[in-house]
């Protein structure tokens, strides 16, 4: 059984529910460095992850790589701003490792919505998560400092520190690799 259908039978859909939404998936894969989408792209897709780490960056001022977020496997990725109002990204969003991701086009996404209402139901919930994800995110980045965001990052998602290399980590965390390391080795 694909990995698609999988998941939604784990997500509790019956088993023919499941088979019907892996039909409108489809199977990419990603060697490291490349993009899912770049900035300016209309993000057309949704993909979910089976195997590899997509890394979510925009440039800074200064021209640097700024990770905001980093996806796993078995989660779900897109650039949703650019997703839900159909405009111009403003991230790009990379393969940081031979990645395979499985697609689902935006029109197919609701024609499940209307034929399936439980993904419907599934789809909101996942939105919803992401929301309050980026708002955590947003309220750590201002009201925590590096070495909070470090230690509860550590204490909520700990396997991002065993499958992610450690700079897109600090970048994601506002500090250096160096001061990353440091904290690590506090641990």
């Amino acid at each position: 059984m694909e990995p698609v259908a999988l998941f939604f039978q784990s997500q509790g859909f019956l088993p023919d529910q499941a088979q019907r939404i892996n039909t409108f998936f489809k199977r990419i894969t990603l060697e490291k460095g490349d993009y899912l989408l770049e900035i300016g792209q209309v993000a057309k897709v949704l993909g979910f992850i089976e195997q590899g780490q997509l890394q979510y960056f925009t440039p800074d001022q200064d021209g640097h790589e700024r990770t905001t977020y980093i996806s796993l496997q078995g989660t779900f990725a897109a650039s949703l701003w650019s997703f839900l109002n159909e405009m111009p990204s403003r991230e790009n969003i990379r393969s940081i490792s031979k990645s395979t991701v499985w697609i689902i086009d935006k029109r197919d996404l609701i024609l499940l919505k209307n034929e399936i209402p439980r993904f419907k139901d599934f789809y909101i919930s996942m939105l919803e998560w992401q929301i309050c994800c980026i708002d955590k995110g947003k309220t750590d980045l201002i009201t925590l400092s590096a070495d909070q965001r470090f230690e509860k990052l550590l204490r909520e998602d700990p396997a991002l520190f065993q499958q992610v290399p450690l700079q897109y980590i600090a970048s994601m965390l506002g500090m250096t690799p160096r001061h990353l390391s440091r904290l690590r080795g506090k641990v």
